[in-house]
């Protein structure tokens, strides 16, 4: 598929919408939008032609039974990925067609192709594959068409689409014992994309109500538990077992299960699309990422970031698990001098500004570098992966064995997004009495992120919320005020005790009385 600037520019005015026509296309009618190539290495003919023997190898590996791989290459100005995987793990700009049946792809059917070894080939912007799973009823022998979305801004949050195809149907050499089939009549012009889309993520919607569901029940029970916090935190015991058992939720339902794992990259997304044209509808691809971050949002207001990182973050549960698992082996625990750990909180504030810069010149560079991140590689795709990115992954969950949540502390760029805002909420939750600092340091000691400050002030940017200082300001055995004020009661009513029995067995009790009932 070869597309000029020109082809563009008329596909828009072929609309009919005159709002499209006050945005065209800038630059000279010749240039190249985009110049398209596509495949199916899975294809072995085709695959060993194209690919390395190592990358041959590798892509079959990542294929399961019976899957095929599509592979795209391009050049030009226009990404035939987009943004939109970014935000919400689904490639909007590409459908794959074949008959009836219409196949988007997600992230985790994703992943980049190394250089090539077909004589001749360009130096391609972008190269990636995409795995078309085995029962999606696809058929490699048969002819299908690829569509390729594009859209335009007519208004501050408004854009219209058009759509363009090129259809492939493998070599007839390669084929045998094949019957004649027909071909594929052409598909119709979509003339209401943005129609399409809406009913695109409403269909998701209705296909994840379990998901969303459970997601909900799980915000309805951590809100709750915020609200009535003094209340949840009155048994240290009960209340290790629900935040243990809500992180293994969160990591095996949002994570492993639902691959609901915000990412900094998704708010690298959002500035991007600030900037380029917003629309609901392609953040709304992915229902859970969507409710998650509006949960965010919210809970930005009331609680700061620790809601989320520390209830809700999938790999932050993984590490405070395996943390949990090392203290059972007795694994020892390091707590850094006070001086370095204040110091490397910078470390993910500089990471997220960065990641940010780079990504108001090239949204794919900065998610290239969000790599730092290890969500992609231990969540989403659950370490099935390339193995310097599961080394990667396994080097900072083995750090946090020693350090507990090590990544959340020092490096998590989301992190470090999450608590610029953090001082912005409205209310403060966590209650403190005056002695708690001064001299008091035992919330200090065990705050197991290091939040608290020596002087007793919590640090809303590094605090997740964990509620551990509100068991323990209620604890009759480790909090010393709490342990000091029940011993001046003891004391208040051991000397009451005294009294009446001293009273009782004095030998004038009768005369006493008797004055008493006088007077």
């Amino acid at each position: 598929m070869v597309l000029s600037v020109a082809e563009v520019n008329a596909a828009f005015a072929g609309l009919g919408d005159p709002r499209a026509l006050d945005a065209p296309e800038e630059g000279p009618e010749t240039d190249n939008f985009i110049e398209l190539y596509t495949t199916l290495p899975s294809i072995p003919a085709i695959g060993r032609a194209l690919l390395l023997e190592r990358e041959y190898d590798t892509m079959r590996d990542w294929a399961g039974e019976g899957d095929h791989v599509l592979m795209l290459m391009g050049l030009g100005r226009y990404s035939f990925k987009g943004s939109g995987y970014v935000r919400g793990g689904l490639f909007d700009r590409i459908q794959l067609i074949q008959g009836d049946m219409a196949l988007r792809f997600r992230d985790r059917d994703h992943r980049r192709v190394g250089d090539l070894t077909a004589p001749g080939a360009p130096r391609f912007r972008e190269q990636d594959m995409f795995r078309i799973p085995a029962d999606s009823g696809f058929d490699p022998a048969r002819p299908w068409r690829l569509q390729l979305l594009v859209g335009r801004n007519v208004g501050a949050l408004e854009r219209v689409y058009t759509t363009f195809e090129s259809g492939w149907q493998p070599p007839a050499h390669l084929l045998r014992d094949l019957p004649q089939a027909a071909t594929p009549a052409p598909l119709a012009f979509e003339q209401d994309e943005n129609a399409a889309m809406t009913a695109l993520w409403q269909r998701i919607w209705r296909d994840k109500s379990v998901e969303i569901a459970g997601l909900g029940a799980m915000l309805l029970v951590l809100t709750g538990a915020f609200f009535f916090q003094t209340y949840v935190t009155v048994s240290e015991r009960a209340f290790y077992r629900f935040r243990m058992g809500f992180l293994v939720l969160t990591l095996v339902f949002l994570g492993w299960y639902a691959n609901a794992q915000l990412s900094v990259v998704n708010i690298m997304a959002l500035a991007s699309s600030l900037k380029e044209g917003f629309t609901w509808s392609a953040f709304m691809l992915d229902p859970l990422t969507f409710i998650l971050w509006f949960s965010v949002a919210a809970s930005l207001i009331f609680w700061g970031r620790g809601a989320y990182c520390g209830w809700l973050c999938p790999f932050g549960a993984l590490q405070e698990l395996t943390n949990q698992i090392a203290r059972r082996l007795r694994v020892p625990q390091w707590t850094l001098p006070w001086g370095l750990h204040e110091r490397l909180w910078a470390v993910k504030y500089i990471l997220f500004l960065g990641l940010f810069g780079v990504s108001l010149a090239s949204i794919e560079q900065a998610e290239t570098l969000a790599e730092v991140e290890p969500f992609k590689t231990a969540i989403v795709l659950k370490f099935d992966r390339a193995w310097p990115f599961v080394l990667y992954a396994l080097v900072l969950l083995g750090a946090g064995l020693f350090v507990e949540r090590f990544y959340c502390r020092y490096l998590c760029p989301l992190g470090g997004a999450l608590a610029i805002p953090a001082r912005m909420r409205m209310f403060d939750w966590l209650r403190r009495y005056r002695e708690c600092g001064n001299p008091c340091q035992t919330c200090a000691n065990e705050c197991f992120v290091q939040a608290i400050h020596p002087t007793g002030e919590i640090n809303p940017n590094e605090c997740l919320n964990c509620l551990h200082c509100q068991v323990l300001y209620q604890s009759q055995d480790r909090c010393p005020v709490v342990i000091k004020r029940l011993k001046r009661r003891a004391a208040t009513s051991e000397s009451a005790a005294g009294a009446a029995r001293v009273l009782t067995n004095h030998p004038n009790l009768p005369n006493l009385k008797k004055g008493t009932d006088h007077v």
